[in-house]
């Protein structure tokens, strides 16, 4: 009877043991789960298809490709394990990683890759990001449509072995290939899904630190999870990232004063009221605020409409009084971010290109309404309907209707999903937005750079020879390549004024002190959290 209730003692406490480790253990999960929030809405996870930030960053941390950014921003291997080169450092061979799987359990192969490129150069899919390709042997002629897309530069020499082809030589190659668009998709789920593929959480799968669910194609709500399949997941802490979209920043100011986000983007009309808060963090990126025009409209296929314009807007007044933050932009390419050989910044050699002038910018209204015959000329400015996105819109409504006698700006803001199609569509007179590079070089910039339709619209023989130059002849030439880059920035931004570059972004947000290991992307906005523990 004795031994029976020590047994019986013994049980209890071993069950309420258990009970307390189970309690510690969900505890200790709860604990891991971040609850931030992003100012715009998921377009698409199909990797070839996005072109927005929320979508990257959604991507980037449920995905990987064959590398990743590590804690110093710097690109390392992380879907493949080696890589070599040819002598000619055209033909790159990459070992994947064997351990590697997708949140289905197939393995990650080399096959997925090739899926998933010749996906995104496929004319059919409408990429916005198949610029990106013209690096990749045939990708140009691919997108063009002169080439099948089998013939891009990507192969499968085995289950795990992946070879490369270059058109030219490249330095920065590691950084191009850690976005999002160059990740591999599972072929498999590719085929299942069809057009559908990437348009919801559940119609994909993902080999990246986290999964993402309850994202319908739509709704502003959504989770990253832990991936228990990712190959390095002992190293991610975070159980759960509670995603929700906040388009008003006081909203989200509130949510955050009132514990319910650790992460809360700050805009211009607060970082006066913040910039003192412990919990204040800020930094100039390279990331640019510009308008691009449609050139096969009447007003603005007018050179003169479009330089008035690109010198017409007081970017420094700008910055200073409606964002608050970063700095204004010097040309297309970004300062303090590519430097050359000996260390000079590329933006001081290649000089400051339409800066704010308001006597040479009236001086070519003058000139524009003379060529189109007209006293009073009507132009609509595209925008999404995120809250900074508006304000900066009413911002050059008004500064250019004041500053460009006889022009009125018409303001349309609609859905960033929306204005990317109306863009690529060719719906816009002129449309503003924001775009940060993917790696560390001019050419980013000048040949994709959220230049919207700059293959089919732009034919400036000059423009494509200094860039043809800069690819290819000049590729292992840094003095004269250089050279190239700017006479074709000068040439697209301050002769042709294709686009009118505004701003360099400023990334202003709130973190809570408990949070450790957060990052931003090196080249913008996107947040890591990958390296996320929370204390």
């Amino acid at each position: 009877m004795h031994k029976k209730r020590i047994a019986s003692v013994t049980l209890l406490a071993t069950a309420a043991l258990l009970a307390a480790c189970g309690q510690n253990k969900e505890a200790s999960s709860s604990k891991q789960v971040m609850k931030t929030a992003v100012t715009g809405e998921i377009s698409t996870l199909d990797s070839s298809k996005y072109g927005d930030t929320v979508s990257s960053e959604t991507l980037q941390n449920s995905m990987e490709g064959l590398y990743r950014f590590d804690k110093k921003g710097q690109a390392k291997l992380a879907g493949a394990v080696k890589v070599t080169k040819s002598k000619d450092q055209k033909v790159y061979t990459f070992t994947l990683r064997k351990n590697a799987k997708w949140s289905n359990g197939d393995p990650v192969t080399a096959q997925d890759y090739v899926t998933a490129w010749r996906r995104t150069v496929d004319p059919k899919n409408d990429s916005l990001d198949s610029d990106s390709y013209q690096v990749i042997k045939n990708g140009t002629d691919i997108v063009a449509g002169k080439k099948k897309v089998s013939s891009l530069g990507i192969k499968a020499l085995g289950k795990y072995k992946l070879q490369i082809t270059l058109e030219n030589p490249i330095q920065y190659l590691p950084d191009l290939l850690t976005g999002a668009q160059f990740y591999p998709q599972d072929t498999k789920i590719v085929k299942k899904y069809g057009s559908s593929y990437g348009t919801s959480s559940s119609k994909l799968v993902y080999n990246g630190p986290f999964t993402v669910s309850q994202w319908t194609g739509s709704n502003l709500k959504w989770t990253l999870k832990k991936n228990k399949t990712y190959w390095n997941a002992k190293s991610v802490s975070l159980s759960a990232v509670k995603v929700q979209v906040i388009k008003t920043t006081s909203t989200g100011l509130n949510l955050y004063k009132g514990g319910q986000l650790d992460y809360a983007p700050v805009d211009a009309d607060y970082v006066k009221q913040y910039e003192k808060n412990a919990d204040y963090h800020t930094k100039t990126t390279p990331t640019n605020g510009y308008m691009v025009f449609n050139l096969k409209r009447k007003t603005t296929g007018n050179v003169h409409v479009r330089r008035a314009i690109s010198l017409g807007v007081n970017k420094q007044e700008l910055v200073k009084t409606v964002l608050h933050s970063g700095k204004a932009a010097q040309g297309f390419v970004a300062s303090d971010f590519i430097y050359d050989e000996n260390g000079k910044d590329y933006r001081t050699s290649a000089g400051k290109l339409m800066t704010y002038n308001l006597k040479q910018s009236q001086k070519e209204w003058a000139l524009a309404k003379k060529q189109l015959g007209e006293s009073k000329i009507t132009i609509e400015l595209l925008t999404s309907d995120m809250d900074a996105s508006k304000r900066v819109g009413e911002y050059l409504q008004s500064n250019l209707m004041k500053n460009l006698p006889g022009l009125t700006v018409k303001l349309r803001s609609i859905p960033l999903k929306s204005r990317l199609a109306d863009t690529t569509k060719h719906n816009f007179d002129m449309v503003y937005g924001t775009w940060q590079p993917s790696f560390q070089d001019p050419i980013d910039y000048l040949t994709i750079g959220g230049l919207f339709n700059l293959e089919s619209d732009y034919k400036n023989s000059t423009f494509w020879k200094e860039i043809n130059q800069a690819k290819s002849t000049y590729a292992t030439q840094p003095a004269k390549r250089q050279a190239s880059l700017i006479a074709a920035e000068k040439q697209l931004i301050q002769k042709d004024a294709f686009a009118a570059p505004l701003y360099q972004a400023g990334v202003s947000y709130l973190l809570k002190s408990k949070v450790t290991g957060f990052r931003l992307s090196p080249y913008g906005t996107v947040a890591y959290y990958w390296d996320v523990k929370i204390k």
